[in-house]
């Protein structure tokens, strides 16, 4: 039985009255998460029934120079927004959540490295780690990147 499903099973037999809005099946993507490479920590949250992620740390060993506090968005097509912080930048945006496919979809993810902003789509693996796929127009075209949650 994959974690998908045994995380479903908890959320439909927990008693309704002891349900807090966390322990449901669309909020089981909040919290932080590191990718598998361990080069960025981004914090899913929700703002009304919109899930976004922001940047809370990325490895900036590239440059030692300019360290992460530093560094700003500098790619931006929008001239105004260049001097934003990395960190604390909403990266993704938008995500709502999909019962049917479980999965949080027609999001937008911004790439700072690029300054381009992809539809996102995130899901969770077999094995419980989260998928977050980028793509343009067509998912099949797409670069996923894989999250593990982090521990509190």
């Amino acid at each position: 039985m994959n974690l998908n499903i045994i995380l479903m099973l908890i959320v439909w037999f927990v008693p309704k009255a002891g349900v807090t809005p966390i322990t449901t099946a669309e909020n089981l993507i909040l919290g932080r998460w590191i990718s598998l490479q361990k080069n960025v920590i981004v914090e899913i949250y929700k703002e009304n029934n919109e899930f976004k992620a922001k940047v809370c740390w990325f490895n900036d060993d590239d440059n030692p120079a300019k360290p992460m506090a530093m560094r700003t968005d500098l790619h931006n097509p929008d001239v105004n927004l260049r001097s934003r912080k990395i960190i604390g930048l909403d990266i993704l945006k938008e995500l709502t959540y999909n019962s049917q496919s479980q999965r949080w979809e027609g999001g937008m993810i911004y790439d700072p490295l690029s300054g381009r902003e992809w539809s996102s789509v995130v899901y969770f693996s077999d094995d419980g780690l989260l998928q977050v796929k980028g793509f343009w127009h067509f998912e099949f075209i797409s670069k996923t990147m894989t999250f593990k949650r982090l521990s509190s």
